[in-house]
């Protein structure tokens, strides 16, 4: 890890206040509902005139634009939200694929990363499930069936997902566990899409399925990136895992990774604490149905606040300074999704998955132990 910012703000208390929201949901004592909508509008405030919803330093990802457009759209900030689908569907190549770089309509790095192509499904799902407006769908249903059709193209017989295409056409081959998590998210939300609009994939159920066993049972076809907490908790978050094997899952390397009274640690061996990964981790509980841990963590990352709503990406917790240097954009809308699920919104349903189809499951137990190296 690069050396602390020196120059960095100092600490602040975390925020007090009332329950979010105030009626109708689960308790959450880290925000109140004027604190979630105070991030939202940071978020917003973040946009740009094309759409995009870029990082600090002015670049833009597919992923994570489509995270800050699912907080956009918890928030009620729909015009905007549909302003970044609009970008999507404008930019993206005929293949499916979005450059993993941009600088609003100009590509800064053409490397394709699958997994931040395929996200798209996973927002157009939110939307309709936040909202039930089938126009945003049937408009962005053919940009969420290439991105998907690239996903197929571009997974492994032994079922992960080659994880990026470099500018010149060359595939690398290795897979990535926390992307192909992520990847099953968005299959079975592209699959109960195409089952909205009549449009039924029965391939993605199938590649799913090969997807799913690939991440719970066959650690040997991913690259090793277990000093990395999101290799630890993306399997039950992006819903490869659940019941007794997603609890084991992450009693396996909760005292590695959680730091009591900060959050959890982007990478195990530096004293790190990140907000989107803490924030994440808590939709992970969530989706365990675990909400008492998922709501302490939350309450205990919101040191992490700034005065404006937005958020630090993360703090040095042993020099009590905050690294790196910037409020990120996709930080502050992991928190909105985290505090939604926890408050009952829709952010619950879409991380449980309850709903959501599994795809052609390969073994008779779908949530048997992941053995992934860590």
């Amino acid at each position: 890890m690069p050396p602390p910012d020196d120059t960095a703000a100092p600490l602040a208390p975390p925020p007090r206040g009332g329950p979010w929201p105030p009626a109708g949901g689960l308790p959450d004592p880290a925000l109140t509902r004027a604190q979630l909508l105070e991030t939202v509008a940071a978020i917003k405030a973040a946009q740009q005139p094309c759409g995009t919803l870029p990082w600090p330093d002015g670049h833009t990802d597919a992923w994570d634009h489509v995270e800050c457009a699912m907080a956009l759209v918890v928030g009620g900030e729909l015009g905007a939200a549909r302003k970044a689908y609009d970008w999507l569907a404008g930019t993206q190549a005929p293949d499916g694929s979005w450059a993993t770089s941009w600088d609003q309509l100009r590509v800064l790095d053409a490397t394709v990363d699958v997994n931040q192509c395929a996200y798209v499904a996973v927002g157009v799902w939110q939307w309709w499930l936040e909202t039930g407006d089938r126009s945003l769908v049937d408009t962005m249903w053919p940009v969420v069936r290439r991105a998907l059709d690239l996903v197929l193209r571009m997974q492994a017989p032994e079922g992960h997902v080659h994880w990026s295409r470099g500018p010149e056409g060359d595939v690398r081959h290795d897979g990535l566990l926390t992307g192909s998590s992520s990847m099953y998210q968005s299959l079975r939300c592209g699959i109960a899409l195409g089952e909205l609009v009549g449009d039924a994939q029965p391939d993605w159920e199938l590649a799913a399925g090969q997807l799913q066993h690939a991440v719970a049972h066959h650690p040997e076809v991913f690259l090793d990136k277990s000093r990395f907490s999101m290799d630890w908790y993306y399997p039950v978050l992006g819903g490869c895992l659940r019941g007794e094997a997603g609890q084991a899952q992450l009693a396996s390397r909760w005292e590695e990774f959680v730091v009591p009274g900060y959050g959890i640690r982007c990478v195990a061996d530096r004293p790190w604490v990140t907000g989107a990964e803490t924030a994440e981790l808590v939709l992970a509980l969530v989706a365990l149905g675990d909400d008492d841990r998922a709501r302490r963590l939350l309450s205990e990352v919101q040191h992490l606040r700034h005065d404006d709503g937005s958020y630090w990406t993360g703090l040095v917790f042993d020099e009590g300074v905050r690294w790196p240097g910037e409020r990120s954009s996709w930080t502050s809308a992991a928190m909105v999704l985290a505090a939604d699920a926890l408050a009952g919104g829709t952010s619950r349903a879409l991380f449980t998955g309850d709903d959501l189809p599994t795809g052609v499951l390969l073994t008779s137990c779908a949530y048997e132990p992941c053995t992934a190296r860590g």
